[in-house]
């Protein structure tokens, strides 16, 4: 009852802001969410098939859903969403639950991205003060730092390509640094056995597909591969760079300045202005702002600003609320790019 009454009150608050209440589909067609994420993520999803044959999936997350349904309806207008209900996703670990009751808000289709930014983390910080937790902390980060710094390093295009695309898988991405520093993939027999491969699949029919990629799109990969080898001398550097880096945690005012001397440290010519921190002045005493630039792991699709708002329940802090910029989403899921920013409140922590 608890949970229902402030829910209630949380759709109030968001629509008293200009959001507008919207109906999700709770099933997509399977292929929206493999483009984006590719088939190891398949494991995660409840699939299935239709009668026309056609793959199926309940929603893994109510974000996709709501921007499908902006582009599929071909809306060129700024609009200001909101909705709730569930998001389905299969777990390894015992004590999550599959089931995950999410109140969502966004706003597609803005020209203003500073603005949009600030407007989605406020309406946040507002939401939390409903909520009934005394202490939390908001975190917030950018993964377009993330994403230059890795363009600024002296690494093949390809390792550059690899490491910002599963940024988000922390086990994997893990996997790829331990490679880079010992140089694993640049061993004669790999790159022998690669060219094999490179000449073998020539000769095939472009048109075909593997694990939903095409030949043509496999062929450039080893092409690129291949002709792109890394120097043994930089993997130990450039890992030492990017781990430092993501060990960088602040108070959030201090942020601008500290990454500013970390990369004139490696001679990176990057500047961090406020910017990159969207955010109005916060009064609430209770709430600590942090800076961490490892934020967004846990979800693939953000693409610059994102924020996570921790409460503490008990003796921990736990997810409340998380969100940020994804303006390649759209392009990702096979439609035009569209500007987009929104958050989800995790509704799941009152059970």
């Amino acid at each position: 009852m608890k949970s229902k009454n402030l829910s209630e009150k949380i759709l109030r608050l968001i629509k008293s802001k200009g959001f507008n209440n919207i109906e999700l589909d709770p099933v997509l067609e399977t292929k929206y969410i493999l483009q984006r994420s590719g088939e190891n993520f398949k494991r995660l999803l409840f699939s299935f098939y239709d009668l026309n044959g056609k793959e199926l999936c309940l929603r893994p997350d109510l974000t996709i859903s709501s921007v499908l349904r902006f582009v599929q309806n071909k809306s060129n207008k700024k609009q200001k969403v909101f909705y709730s209900g569930e998001a389905f996703r299969k777990t390894y670990r015992k004590q999550d639950s599959i089931i995950k009751n999410q109140i969502g808000y966004e706003i597609l289709g803005s020209k203003d991205k500073q603005k949009e930014d600030r407007e989605i983390i406020d309406t946040s910080i507002k939401i939390l003060k409903k909520s009934g937790f005394k202490k939390a902390v908001l975190k917030i980060g950018n993964v377009e730092l993330f994403s230059l710094l890795i363009i600024k390093l002296d690494i093949p295009r390809r390792w550059k390509n690899r490491l910002k695309r599963y940024y988000w898988n922390e086990s994997y991405f893990n996997e790829l640094l331990k490679r880079l520093e010992t140089n694993l993939d640049i061993d004669p027999v790999f790159v022998e056995i690669d060219k094999s491969r490179y000449l073998k699949m020539r000769k095939l029919e472009n048109s075909k597909e593997v694990a939903g990629r095409s030949y043509k799109e496999i062929l450039d990969r080893f092409d690129m591969k291949i002709k792109d080898p890394r120097r043994s001398s930089s993997g130990k550097i450039n890992t030492k760079i990017i781990k430092e880096y993501l060990k960088i945690k602040c108070e959030l005012k201090n942020a601008p300045k500290i990454l500013n001397k970390f990369f004139q440290k490696y001679g990176l010519n990057i500047f961090v202005g406020k910017e990159f921190f969207p955010l109005n002045k916060i009064n609430n005493k209770n709430l600590r702002v942090e800076f961490s630039a490892s934020s967004g792991r846990e979800v693939e699709f953000y693409s610059s600003m994102i924020f996570s708002i921790e409460v503490k329940k008990g003796k921990k802090f736990k997810n409340f609320v998380s969100g940020g910029r994804y303006d390649e989403l759209t392009s990702n899921l096979g439609f035009r790019k569209v500007s987009a920013a929104g958050a989800a409140v995790n509704m799941s922590i009152y059970e």
